[in-house]
């Protein structure tokens, strides 16, 4: 895909595949514009620090359950990645108000903000826990895809096109269970 004059929000965008996003987009596309949209002002600060201050890159404090910030940062992208999500299993589990709010709620708003300013193309990031889900964090991420597919109901008639993606188990991403299962063969008991 040309993305050369492009701009790409990317939710979630201080996270491991935002890294990995970012460093294939300066790579690949050094042509695109993209706008990096995080809540955590500390982890983008360093993203800043790593990469330098580079006009291709913009950086966006916000958070996908505030819709409104959601949809100013959205204004004018031609393309969102939505990345943003509470991943890890027992974090959802002992705090599920929260992980509904980021990953359903947030869904929903990354549909109504897209719509609304007129984005061509989005992809939400899913993950392998939707299928069958066991837990909480697989649930909300079911959920996610619902609303994300069934965007393209609302959206007919425009030109946003909204899909989702699979993304399983990385090794080496943040809150990968490979360091667990390292520590614990240094311990002797896996």
């Amino acid at each position: 895909m040309d993305l050369a004059g492009k701009t790409i929000l990317l939710t979630g965008g201080t996270g491991s595949f935002g890294h990995a996003f970012v460093d294939r987009i300066i790579a690949d596309h050094p042509e695109a514009t993209l706008r990096i949209f995080s809540r955590d002002e500390l982890k983008q600060s360093e993203m800043l620090a790593h990469y330098g201050d580079r006009d291709q890159l913009r950086y966006f404090v916000g958070d996908v359950r505030n819709r409104s910030r959601l949809t100013r940062a959205m204004k004018g992208a031609d393309i969102v990645v939505h990345a943003a999500a509470m991943k890890q299993v027992p974090a959802c589990e002992y705090n599920p108000f929260e992980a509904v709010q980021t990953n359903v709620l947030g869904a929903q708003h990354i549909v109504d903000a897209a719509i609304d300013t007129g984005v061509d193309k989005v992809v939400a990031l899913s993950t392998d826990k939707a299928v069958n889900p066991v837990n909480l964090y697989g649930a909300t991420k079911l959920c996610e895809e619902k609303i994300i597919i069934q965007g393209n109901a609302y959206a007919a008639g425009s030109e946003t096109t909204l899909s989702c993606v699979r993304y399983g188990n990385v090794v080496g991403s943040r809150g990968s269970v490979v360091p667990l299962f390292t520590r614990q063969a240094a311990e002797g008991k896996l």
